[in-house]
């Protein structure tokens, strides 16, 4: 397998740093890859930015900070305004139309979906915003499966939030069918 270098990025508070930790788990216990992961946000812990670096590769890692990511993913503005000219040429560009309006100047694949919206309307609760942003990710790469995500979060979620985590997760990865089709 190719080293996949991806920042997941939006604001405190959407999840971003758990989506990443639940995929680089999901990648190392189930799929029997190494990952790395790291985070980094703003002084506020809610509403500043928040970005995490996931690495996975079927050889070591060395080096833990992505630099020019493969695949990025953004849930805000600020996000794909700081970001977006990190991403290395043809690389995969994942945002939610709710909040990011993308530019034209990106070399990269670009994946608008309607995640936050989606959520709303289906589930009625934003708290699972970066699981549906997770299961469209892992759709759209196709670097884990959903069932390593779903053992992922029986593990690290509330127990009584599991059905609603896999609802978004579902949704996600129904809205990438969509797109790819």
């Amino acid at each position: 397998m190719e080293r996949r270098r991806i920042i997941f990025s939006g604001s405190g508070g959407q999840g971003v740093i758990t989506a990443a930790i639940i995929f680089a788990e999901a990648a190392v216990l189930y799929e029997g890859l190494n990952a790395v992961q790291s985070q980094s946000y703003g002084p506020e812990a809610r509403g500043g930015a928040s970005r995490s670096d996931v690495i996975i590769s079927d050889t070591d890692i060395r080096f833990p900070k992505v630099i020019q990511p493969n695949i990025l993913v953004c849930l805000t503005q600020e996000a794909y305004d700081t970001f977006s000219g990190l991403l290395r040429p043809g690389g995969l560009l994942i945002t939610d139309n709710h909040y990011v309006r993308q530019g034209g100047k990106v070399d990269a694949k670009q994946v608008g979906l309607d995640m936050y919206s989606s959520v709303m309307e289906a589930i009625g609760r934003p708290i699972v915003f970066n699981i549906c942003m997770l299961g469209a990710f892992v759709e759209l790469t196709q670097l884990v499966k959903k069932e390593s995500i779903m053992k992922v979060l029986k593990t690290r979620i509330p127990s009584g939030t599991l059905e609603l985590n896999r609802q978004a997760l579902e949704l996600g990865v129904r809205l990438a069918k969509e797109f790819k089709q």
